[in-house]
């Protein structure tokens, strides 16, 4: 009897589904969600004022800075889209989706992307923010990345097809991309990456080209020991200290206090105990030297975010940054988090989806019960410039992060599943093409409201010059 039992477990716990079997799953999704439903954007007529939105979002944010997160905002609607990740998150909650699972990024725009140094110091492109992160479907981190570069194009002015071409694009290489993952083994999909002669080698516009090789030599050169380090840092009273330059960083006056110094050094102590002993060893080499507060981005502004410097010898420093971590803006709408620490939650979901992550990433908790995560500063960090891309620019990256991101979503993801329902030919591409077009539309009203809540004097905005 024992034995037939344990011939039971075995074949229960041995059994898989083929990739054939779930692409036949993925291709029957089709009949209940049809491609094409994709496209459609309508706003509900319930739906919530944005301003109002994003004044519920500020809840438990430095009210200070609060002005210089709308000031940042008022910019044009792709800097309003990128402050405004719960508002899409609403609206994603009311658009249809296939049913298949992946570890989302959560905030899933063209500038979340970018080249930075591995453990080896090779450089690679890779998703480079999981603020937002969190299981959920497929589509929403593709409707955000699809939409955010009809934004960023229509901001530099190119005409209507080219902005819709970009989406495109971006939906294009992600359903081939996604097909090509399901033929892979589950280990060489987790061992993908995008170096930079893959992400070089692979544009076919020679100015494109150029520019990308001229970025990489500067990038090269460059760590935040020899290049951060001293445009961050004075001395004072014999040793490196932050230097001052509000809002952007500053000390607050607890933080020049000792009583503050010794919680932070406990923070960090705690911190440490999420690293593997190596790098616990490396990090002990380190003192901390000095903790500030520092702005960054424009959905975080108004979070508890630092930065730490730390000292091995004179010229030796490391600089890492403190990121208050909230409940992902995707939560009220998907599955809560299986994280009590939402610092936490953010790190998991970065080792899930990046092909390499920094070697200093870990969590803790503040003695207020706020959540926190910890990395490097920058290292040999490159994030994209629409600004000056040409429309040939836009669709050389577009092919790129559509790569990318089918990489991150194929190594927690039924890469078999989705292709399948994704299919050989254009349907989804279209369709997905059409929904950020529709979305971006719906981005630019927003951001009018936004600017007349500010005309109006409803909300106070800061900006900077």
């Amino acid at each position: 009897m024992v034995t037939k039992n344990r011939e039971k477990q075995v074949e229960a716990a041995t059994y898989f589904t083929s990739s054939a079997e779930r692409k036949e799953q993925g291709k029957f999704l089709r009949n209940s969600v049809p491609r094409q439903d994709h496209r459609i954007w309508l706003a509900p007529a319930d739906r919530k004022d944005p301003v109002d939105a994003l004044e519920e979002s500020n809840r438990g944010r430095i009210t200070d800075l609060i002005p210089l997160r709308y000031g940042r905002m008022l910019k044009s609607p792709f800097t309003f889209f990128r402050g405004s990740a719960g508002l899409m998150a609403m609206d994603l909650a009311n658009t249809p989706t296939s049913g298949l699972q992946v570890q989302l990024c959560g905030d899933c725009h063209l500038l979340n992307f970018g080249g930075y140094a591995t453990p080896e110091r090779n450089i690679i492109v890779d998703i480079n923010d999981f603020d937002e992160t969190l299981a959920g479907p497929w589509e929403w981190d593709l409707r955000r990345l699809a939409t955010s570069f009809v934004l960023a194009c229509r901001v530099n002015g190119f005409a209507p097809d080219v902005c819709r071409d970009a989406a495109e694009t971006v939906a294009r290489a992600y359903r081939k991309s996604m097909r090509e993952f399901s033929e892979m083994t589950a280990l060489d999909v987790w061992y993908s990456k995008m170096d930079l002669d893959t992400f070089i080698g692979g544009m076919q516009d020679k100015e494109t080209r150029d520019d990308a090789i001229a970025a990489v030599k500067r990038a090269k050169i460059k760590s935040a020991r020899e290049n951060l380090f001293p445009k961050l840092t004075v001395e004072k009273n014999g040793h490196p200290v932050f230097r001052d330059n509000p809002p952007l960083i500053y000390h607050t006056d607890d933080q020049r206090e000792l009583e503050y110094q010794s919680m932070a050094k406990k923070v960090i102590e705690d911190y440490k105990g999420t690293l593997n002993e190596a790098r616990r060893v490396l990090l002990d080499r380190y003192t901390v030297m000095d903790v500030a507060m520092k702005i960054v981005g424009i959905g975080s502004v108004g979070t508890y975010c630092a930065v730490v410097l730390l000292m091995a010898d004179d010229n030796d420093s490391l600089i890492m940054q403190v990121k208050e971590a909230r409940r992902s803006v995707l939560e009220p709408y998907l599955v809560k988090s299986q994280h009590d620490n939402q610092g936490q939650r953010v790190v998991e979901g970065q080792r899930v989806m990046q092909s390499h992550s920094d070697i200093f990433l870990g969590w803790g908790r503040g003695p207020k019960g706020r959540d926190f995560f910890f990395r490097q500063l920058k290292d040999m960090k490159m994030s994209p410039t629409p600004e000056v891309w040409t429309p040939a620019r836009a669709l050389e990256v577009a092919k790129s992060f559509g790569w990318v991101l089918a990489r991150a979503h194929a190594r927690s993801g039924d890469s078999a599943g989705i292709g399948g329902y994704l299919g050989s030919k254009d349907v989804f591409d279209k369709a997905m093409a059409d929904f950020a077009v529709a979305y971006a539309d719906q981005c630019e009203l927003d951001h009018k409201a936004l600017v007349a809540a500010v005309k109006s004097g409803r909300v106070e905005a800061y900006i900077e010059r």
